[in-house]
């Protein structure tokens, strides 16, 4: 049987999704093979992930994000901040500001001046220093922010092999066994500039133009050093800024991630079964 499959292709800071409204979703189990194949650039719509938003009664909204490979994650930065467009598109969240559901918590967003901010789940335990054999980087710093994020710092990302070391990062055998994410952060080139940043992003097994949870993690990890004072502005791979708000508060961390949130365009797809 084939059905169609309506969608609407978005980009958070060139992150792009390919976003599903689950009542429009075709009969079938959405499975990882189907994400995959959509999400393929070369046969399918193309895209760093999957995301399908649904009306819950005790939020908003829910988002569920699923990597390129077809595997659920938990959480995903800019997917959430195109979320929060999206859902406003279907006419769920009606005002500015909004709560929704995620495998890793209830995360609040914003619209304000062009752009979307959403305020993370708080980050687990930050790991500084961290020893990781056979890398030829002098640190290596870890936090959760959603999703594990293994940050290095280097004089400049644009000289990182990326496609040798992401891979190697990403599966060594100190994250086992889940892997992480790798962030290479480097310092801003002008006095008031953005610090420069790449990510090899776990489940989507390359390099991305940008990754939200990634710059929340650098953003955090700077702090924590004191090589930078929020709000920390990341230049991502693709060329545009983010922007990450770190909040010490009672009881723990607050990360608010802001940057724009964009509709591509909106088509259909063949669903196979």
């Amino acid at each position: 049987m084939t059905a169609r499959l309506p969608f609407v292709k978005m980009h958070g800071a060139g992150n792009d999704f390919i976003m599903v409204d689950a009542r429009c979703q075709p009969p079938g189990e959405l499975t990882a093979a189907r994400i995959a194949a959509l999400c393929d650039r070369r046969r399918g719509v193309g895209g760093d992930g999957l995301i399908v938003v649904s009306a819950v009664p005790d939020a908003d909204f829910a988002m569920r994000y699923f990597n390129a490979d077809g595997r659920e994650a938990a959480m995903c930065g800019n997917g959430a901040r195109c979320a929060v467009v999206f859902a406003r598109r279907l006419g769920l969240v009606q005002r500015a500001q909004c709560e929704f559901r995620t495998a890793s918590g209830l995360v609040s967003g914003r619209c304000e001046a062009g752009e979307v901010a959403v305020t993370l789940t708080p980050p687990g335990p930050v790991r500084l220093h961290v020893p990781v054999a056979g890398s030829p980087f002098a640190e290596h710093h870890f936090a959760d922010t959603g999703v594990p994020h293994l940050v290095v710092p280097v004089p400049d990302v644009a000289g990182v092999e990326l496609p040798t070391w992401g891979p190697f990062l990403r599966r060594h055998a100190a994250f086992a066994p889940q892997g992480t994410n790798v962030d290479w952060v480097s310092p801003p080139l002008a006095p008031d500039g953005p610090w420069r940043l790449r990510t090899f992003e776990r489940g989507v097994e390359d390099e991305t133009l940008a990754c939200g949870t990634g710059a929340a993690a650098a953003a955090l990890l700077l702090c924590r050093l004191g090589r930078a004072t929020p709000p920390v502005a990341l230049l991502t791979r693709g060329g545009d800024v983010l922007t990450l708000d770190v909040h010490d508060e009672q009881g723990g961390t607050r990360l608010t991630l802001r940057g724009p949130a964009v509709v591509a365009f909106e088509g259909e797809a063949d669903w196979h079964d």
